[in-house]
């Protein structure tokens, strides 16, 4: 593996990053899966903006326990800390998925006339919105050792 931009190889930190964020892109893919979908069935039992938060639940769930297996190495921490830290990141990261669905949902499109699965949409974005932010957050909080 080369970095195309300086045609050198590419440093053991580099390839682990490169390979790091991927897994974390897969099982975040995963999780912001099951979150969609959690959010989809309790729809059906709650508003919108509840099923939103109560599903972000479902998805951190999920990553946590597939980013502790899969992505990051052994902190050396307890399990229930780390869960800990990584409630801390998500916490923040909820409110951005929160906002950034509310924000197209109830505004963005209404405004623009796009009413086809508007909250379905508006959902799946805000989901994708911290991708980095909280990679780095999970990286440097709550997996380090």
């Amino acid at each position: 593996m080369t970095d195309t931009t300086l045609d050198r190889p590419l440093s053991p930190l580099q390839r682990l990053m490169a390979s790091e964020f991927a897994r974390f892109l897969l099982v975040g893919g995963f999780s912001a899966g099951v979150n969609v979908v959690a959010r989809y069935l309790l729809n059906r039992a709650m508003p919108f903006e509840a099923a939103v938060l109560v599903a972000y639940l479902f998805g951190m769930i999920t990553a946590y326990l597939l980013s502790r297996h899969f992505v990051f190495q052994a902190s050396g921490r307890k399990a229930h800390e780390e869960f800990v830290r990584f409630c801390l990141v998500n916490a923040v990261s909820a409110a951005q998925v929160w906002l950034v669905s509310e924000g197209l949902a109830r505004l963005a499109f209404p405004s623009l006339g796009l009413t086809w699965h508007a909250e379905d949409i508006a959902h799946v974005i805000g989901v994708l919105s911290p991708v980095v932010t909280s990679y780095f957050g999970h990286r440097h909080f709550s997996f380090r050792k």
